[in-house]
């Protein structure tokens, strides 16, 4: 009986200590809210290898990995587009996960040099991110503008025109 507690025991400890404290408690994907101000841009992400990741329409929520390769965080780039407004590009950048550092404490040497920089886990993105697209601007095409000579003008509209010094 004791023998198999002792097992059971090792067991236990050599489970824990061959995990990450971040890859136990943290993700190495987060789900990420796209938003713009006004809604229905189109928008692309792109990672650092300029791969498309996604593409949708805001408001949206996209899932990203947040870690690249071993000890390499990921970044990415999201370019919005709106008919009538200028496009934005924003970047959105990983950082070092809470959870990593309870490598420390919890999951040794082990989880914090070779489990969470390979799983991504030790790294984290933000929950959402937001386009300002900023004040519309003018059409390159409008169609309320007519020209007309003088002649064709009537009275009252001749009243409000401004003249041009």
């Amino acid at each position: 009986m004791k023998i198999r507690m002792m097992l059971g025991s090792a067991a236990i400890v050599a489970m824990v200590g061959l995990q990450g404290c971040a890859s136990i408690l943290g993700e190495s994907r987060y789900p990420v809210a796209v938003s713009s101000a006004p809604v229905g841009a189109s928008f692309e992400i792109t990672d650092k290898n300029g791969q498309l990741v996604h593409s949708g329409n805001t408001p949206s929520t996209v899932t990203l990995k947040s870690g690249e390769s071993y000890f390499s965080g990921q970044t990415y780039t999201l370019r919005f587009k709106k008919e009538g407004y200028p496009d934005k590009t924003m970047e959105l950048d990983s950082s070092v996960s809470g959870w990593y550092w309870g490598n420390i404490l919890f999951g040794g040497l082990i989880g914090m040099l070779i489990v969470d920089p390979n799983t991504g886990a030790m790294y984290k993105l933000p929950e959402f991110v937001s386009a300002d697209m900023g004040k519309p601007v003018a059409s390159a095409h409008p169609t309320d503008l007519s020209i007309a000579s003088i002649d064709a003008l009537t009275p009252a509209q001749r009243e409000m025109l401004i003249p041009l010094n």
